[in-house]
């Protein structure tokens, strides 16, 4: 999932909520929206490979 932040940043966030917080884990912050998407699809990948 990825958010805009006030600063005008992109943050990526896991889809699942931690158990233990309840909170979504912060996956990295990134300048642009398409960086953000990149990274969230490499993510992928490698969960697969």
């Amino acid at each position: 999932m990825i958010r805009k932040l006030k600063s005008g940043q992109y943050r990526l966030y896991s889809r699942k909520a931690d158990e233990k917080t309840g909170k979504r884990r912060n996956l990295g912050t990134f300048a642009t929206r398409a960086a953000a998407e990149k990274h969230e699809r490499d993510i992928h990948y490698f969960k697969r490979h």
